[in-house]
């Protein structure tokens, strides 16, 4: 009876490894054929980020940083065009210049505020807002941050 008690706990430890998530699964369409993310990246020390797509009619390109404790999160445009009334703009190498910038300094200067000053005439619609639903970069690289945020599942 032992024997079957300890291969049925491994048997779930071994189920439950292969069905974690990934940050390769959070690739996803967000709007039917024209929208979605792709690129999630644990940057360390609680901190994920991904890019944001969209092409109906115009195309669009940004990013969306997450601090996965406090669900902060930075987003922007790097990139549109014919999205409106608005000029198009690329201006995404820019964007990952400021990126990189503070994520290869010390994390206690690289704020979401700060970093937003610098992408000030390099982004648009720059927003800092704060998720109570975990992302799902967050799930896969840092579960045990996710606090009291409602917690992500993969649809499928």
């Amino acid at each position: 009876m032992r024997n079957v008690a300890i291969i049925s706990t491994a048997a779930m430890l071994i189920a439950g490894q292969a069905s974690a998530l990934t940050l390769a699964d959070c690739k996803r369409t967000t709007h039917v054929s024209h929208g979605g993310e792709f690129g999630h990246t644990d940057l360390g020390e609680g901190r994920v980020m991904w890019t944001d797509w969209w092409s109906q009619e115009g195309t669009a390109k940004g990013f969306a940083l997450v601090e996965c404790a406090s669900g902060e999160m930075l987003r922007f445009w790097s990139a549109e065009e014919n999205m409106g009334r608005r000029s198009a703009f690329d201006r995404t190498d820019d964007a990952l210049e400021v990126l990189e910038r503070h994520q290869s300094g010390a994390r206690v200067f690289a704020t979401f505020e700060r970093i937003a000053a610098d992408l000030e005439f390099i982004a648009r619609d720059i927003a800092i807002t704060t998720q109570t639903d975990e992302t799902c970069a967050c799930a896969a690289a840092y579960p045990a941050l996710r606090g009291e945020k409602t917690e992500f599942m993969l649809a499928g």
